[in-house]
């Protein structure tokens, strides 16, 4: 098993892992920050979310968090033009997406020894796309993203799905988490959870 020194991994106690994708296997979250900056811009509302509500944030589908927004500022955005805004934003950006090398690395080190699923609060189309552009599309054995559940994160829904879709019991499928709200729903599980520190920067 290999040793990592930012985080802990259990040595044993589950079956097939689970990872969340934004801010775990690739980091991203600066590219998706700018994309929910540039189109809450083109929306009116410039400046109204703040970097660490976003991370606070995190791992929730756009649409969900907008309607948020709205409830808490008293705006009128609409949820769906939103999203496709902030989806073609990151999108355009995409190039500056890497991958978080150690996350990768033990998700490599597993290939073909257990099942390896992704469960994201992303949408199908960008889930895609930035596997593809970092290298990651064949690394995984399913991969479950907002628009195959009925509830985002904080809810279980989408690790549950990836649990059922490998066919390990949720109590034997270890997850990695970077957001609070990707924890909560992955504890919510019943599974186990790694937390993924945010990459370092500037090296």
């Amino acid at each position: 098993m290999a040793h990592f020194t930012s985080f802990d991994i259990p040595q044993d106690g589950y079956d097939a892992v689970i990872f969340d994708l934004d801010g775990t296997l690739v980091d991203s979250m600066g590219v998706h920050f700018t994309a929910w900056c540039e189109a809450l811009a083109k929306h009116g509302s410039a400046n109204v979310f703040q970097e660490d509500v976003f991370y606070a944030m995190g791992g929730r589908p756009t649409t969900d968090i907008v309607k948020e927004l709205n409830g808490e500022l008293g705006l009128k955005l609409d949820p769906e033009m939103v999203a496709v805004d902030k989806r073609n934003a990151f999108l355009k950006n995409l190039d500056q997406v890497v991958i978080h090398e150690e996350v990768v690395s033990f998700a490599q080190s597993l290939r073909g020894k257990m099942p390896l699923a992704i469960a994201t609060g992303g949408t199908r189309i960008v889930v895609e796309k930035t596997l593809q552009i970092c290298g990651l599309s064949d690394l995984f054995d399913e991969v479950v993203t907002a628009n195959d559940v009925k509830s985002g994160k904080p809810a279980p829904d989408v690790f549950l799905e990836a649990a059922a879709r490998i066919e390990v019991a949720p109590e034997r499928c270890l997850v990695f988490e970077d957001a609070p709200a990707g924890i909560m729903a992955a504890q919510s599980a019943g599974m186990q959870v790694v937390c993924v520190p945010a990459p370092v920067r500037g090296y």
